[in-house]
């Protein structure tokens, strides 16, 4: 099994940052998210990555290119030009990374990986994470046979919930779930022939073809209770910043 992650995205709402490098690579707890994202992947057996690059694409392969520097201690012998590892920290991972173009939406960026994609796939943004059952919605996907499977969640409400009664407060929740609604989790599992429902670099991916797929009956989604978050904006960063650092972190495997 593999997984596509969509990184080409410029990500506006968080300019702050994106400005000099792009979102996934925006770092929680001293990693990038996206690593943060590959990581419970790996946990869940799949090490196999495609990576659709482009808004500064080249940072991307740039990082994975040095991953091994980064993450072990090193010797550089530049009499001899050789370069040796101490207590290296490889990942068991294989990444192909793919320049989708600037402005590709989602949709074109997954048509345009088309000739690496196995059968079955995995597929998330490089921006969001979660503790999501990753091997149980492939079973779910397996056993239900339909075309493509979304991960659904209730995401919690981004403000408290006050009830007022004559200006007494009643009851306070601390941002209770939303209205109930299940909203797209960014986590799918997909058979290759989602393909014939993407056009071109134009189509995105979370509209004509989810609402097509759903016409025809051939969407499913899992249900995930757990968590689930978005990196949208600074505030949102800040935020994974500090569960990353409680003990119980919930994402961490």
């Amino acid at each position: 099994m593999q997984s596509v992650i969509l990184a080409g995205g410029r990500g506006t709402r968080i300019s702050e940052e994106s400005l000099l490098r792009p979102k996934p690579l925006i770092e929680i707890g001293g990693k990038p998210i996206i690593w943060h994202i590959m990581k419970h992947y790996s946990y869940h057996g799949i090490n196999d990555f495609i990576i659709c690059c482009g808004y500064k694409g080249e940072l991307l392969k740039e990082y994975f290119s040095n991953f091994g520097i980064y993450s072990s201690d090193i010797t550089i012998d530049l009499k001899k030009n050789k370069l040796t590892y101490h207590k290296n920290n490889f990942e068991k991972w294989k990444i192909t990374l793919i320049d989708t173009g600037a402005e590709t939406q989602t949709g074109g960026r997954i048509k345009r990986v088309k000739k690496y994609l196995k059968d079955t796939f995995c597929l998330t943004y490089g921006d969001g994470l979660s503790n999501v059952n990753i091997t149980e919605s492939i079973k779910f996907h397996k056993k239900n046979k339909k075309l493509a499977t979304i991960t659904v969640v209730q995401p919690a409400g981004r403000f408290g919930s006050i009830n007022l009664k004559k200006n007494t407060v009643t009851n306070f929740v601390e941002k209770p779930k939303g209205d109930g609604g299940w909203i797209n989790g960014g986590f799918f599992v997909l058979n290759k022939k989602i393909l014939n429902f993407i056009d071109n670099d134009e189509t995105v991916w979370e509209k004509e073809p989810l609402t097509n797929l759903s016409k025809k009956r051939q969407l499913l989604g899992y249900k995930h209770n757990g968590f689930w978050y978005p990196m949208d904006t600074i505030r949102d960063k800040e935020h994974l910043e500090n569960l990353w650092q409680m003990p119980n972190c919930p994402w961490k495997t």
